[in-house]
């Protein structure tokens, strides 16, 4: 054995800069798991409460996986937040919000391609194009 060698050694990810603080807002519960960021409402259980340490926490995590595998950046989460998530629950939890942007830009992306066809149909309303009137001929 190496003279001064004590095993792998301790590692700690790096803190990113933390940014603009982000607003979080009150969900409801939709199922008996309640996501990791959120704890129960103490008045209401159908509701969930942010959790505002965790969330940020999760956001910086969110920057880590670019760079670290997810069960590295999981560990690195259950030592800043005190509240455990696996490196799977992770991984689904960053996947599912993923499609969920994704999704929300499509149907932004439809909303605006269908009001300029709205718009286009009006205009062409107006315009009388490509109809006809039933005017009387005077022959």
């Amino acid at each position: 054995m190496r003279k001064g060698y004590n095993g792998l050694g301790y590692w700690e990810l790096p803190k990113p800069d933390r940014g603009k603080e982000r607003e979080w807002h009150t969900i409801a519960r939709v199922s008996r798991t309640v996501p990791f960021g959120y704890e129960i409402d103490k008045e209401n259980d159908k509701l969930l409460q942010p959790v505002f340490i965790e969330l940020e926490a999760l956001e910086l995590a969110k920057r880590h996986l670019k760079q670290y595998t997810y069960k590295d950046v999981a560990i690195w989460l259950n030592k800043q937040t005190e509240r455990y998530i696996s490196s799977e629950g992770l991984r689904k939890r960053i996947k599912v919000e993923q499609k969920r942007k994704r999704s929300a830009k499509i149907k932004r992306e439809l909303a605006r391609r269908l009001k300029e066809t709205l718009e286009e149909i009006q205009k062409l309303e107006e315009e009388g194009v490509g109809s006809y009137s039933n005017r009387e001929r005077t022959t």
